[in-house]
């Protein structure tokens, strides 16, 4: 998906794009805002104009994936079945336009050439327990698994924070056991394999509280003259308050010098402090973020894409959802979008047998009689929700560029130096871009970043 790169936008740019940005989802708000399990309760399909609703009507998942969300199947001509309304094509091109761009500088990462499971670019044995996602991650970036690569893979003295004590226990067992399997490949490949460092990361239980600096999170690991230390704090998909937590610390802390964080989870940030964080975008008009908005932020926009070419039977789970919005609206209406644990094998189903078993999974009487034509005739509506959803999937990244560029800001008001780039490829991991922070010009140190081979 094309967009605005972040790199080299000077301080003046990033300011206007915030400012474009939020006149933007102030327009289209009503979009984002909405529920898709409320698309028939709530009439969302008649809240469209009339003119989106002809040009979208009828379209299959292929060619939404096509024609509205920008993103062909390999070698797929782009062709429109009619003249779209210029709103709607506006809507389309300012959604590529604004959305900082996803794609970094290597195409289709060449990590996983024979086994889909096996990184390449990552020795085996720090292979063990990760899934390719986060083989993928740690090998760009650099985390538990993250933490254990940089200390026993790269040498380097590391401290990991966690709040689970749990969590930390099951880290250090995997470290111990990573540690056992590299001495016993070093014994046997003496001239492969070396071990730059013998020492596992120093794991603390810690929750990190957003809102005050930890003294534990800036305690060196070893002991040094007076202001000479010098820390890199690195948060892999560190979860809402916690990214935020990490650019405060590394704003107030001397010893700070460096930040490399990914963030997810926006729909947790606090509210207020965890946004906005920088004085230009708080005094935006329309900059307040929803919880509907961050939430929608976090969606993976590629891998929709990829299930609308498939076009498989699982898309319709959204409209079976809504469907059972009804029944539930019916049966007890002040029971509102209540949390329906996964029914399995939806797409097995049919739609009155997943109303069935959803009744049953929020407390009611799976028994309650149905109207099955009302059903029947929401299911053929399966391409309008699922039209309804792209729109707003289509909009979600202009509200994580947002957030993002708000931490940009943030840290430029504070005279430090910034960029965001995307180092990971996005249909392995949705939260790809990656902010970079130094107290100090890095020169081309960034552009480094956004190679293959970093």
């Amino acid at each position: 998906m094309p967009g605005v790169s972040a790199r080299g936008l000077s301080h003046e740019e990033r300011r206007q794009l915030a400012v474009n940005l939020t006149r933007v989802l102030s327009l289209y708000r009503s979009i984002l805002d909405a529920y898709i399990i409320e698309f028939f309760t709530d009439n969302l399909w008649g809240t469209l104009p009339c003119s989106w609703q002809e040009a979208l009507d009828g379209l299959n998942p292929p060619q939404l994936a096509t024609l509205l969300l920008g993103m062909p199947g390999e070698g797929e001509v782009v062709r429109y079945r009619s003249v779209w309304p210029l709103t709607l094509l506006a809507l389309k091109s300012t959604a590529y336009a604004l959305a900082f761009a996803r794609t970094p500088g290597f195409q289709n990462p060449s990590e996983f050439p024979e086994n889909p499971s096996q990184s390449s670019r990552l020795p085996a044995p720090f292979r063990k327990h990760v899934r390719p996602k986060k083989q993928h991650e740690i090998r760009r970036l650099g985390e538990g698994h993250l933490s254990r690569f940089m200390s026993l893979g790269l040498g380097l003295k590391v401290k990991s924070i966690e709040g689970d004590q749990r969590l930390v226990e099951r880290a250090q067992h995997l470290d111990q056991e990573l540690l056992q399997a590299l001495k016993k490949e070093e014994k046997r490949n003496p001239q492969v394999v070396h071990i730059p460092s013998r020492c596992s990361p120093h794991h603390v239980v810690r929750w990190v509280d957003p809102r005050t600096l930890c003294d534990e999170l800036l305690l060196p690991l070893e002991n040094s003259p007076q202001g000479e230390a010098r820390l890199l704090l690195t948060g892999l998909h560190a979860c809402g308050d916690l990214s935020v937590a990490l650019l405060r610390h590394f704003s107030c802390c001397p010893e700070v010098v460096a930040l490399a964080s990914v963030g997810c989870c926006y729909m947790k940030l606090s509210d207020p402090g965890g946004y906005p964080l920088s004085q230009w975008v708080a005094a935006l008009p329309g900059y307040e973020l929803s919880y509907r908005l961050r939430e929608g932020a976090c969606h993976a926009l590629e891998e929709y894409a990829e299930r609308l070419q498939k076009a498989g039977p699982g898309l319709r789970t959204h409209c079976y959802r809504a469907a059972l919005e009804t029944v539930i609206r019916r049966a007890q209406p002040k029971l509102r979008r209540p949390g329906v644990q996964g029914i399995p094998r939806v797409h097995e189903l049919k739609i009155e047998e997943y109303v069935q078993r959803g009744l049953q999974r929020v407390g009611l009487d799976p028994q309650l009689p149905l109207n099955l034509a009302a059903l029947q005739a929401h299911q053929a509506q399966e391409n309008r929700v699922v039209a309804f959803f792209s729109l707003a999937l289509l909009l979600a990244p202009l509200v994580e560029t947002l957030i993002l560029l708000d931490r940009l800001l943030y840290l430029q008001e504070q005279g430090f130096h910034s960029e965001l780039l995307p180092i990971f490829s996005p249909e392995l991991s949705p939260r790809n871009l990656v902010l970079v922070a130094t107290k100090r010009p890095l020169g081309q140190a960034f552009s480094v970043l956004e190679t293959e081979d970093s």
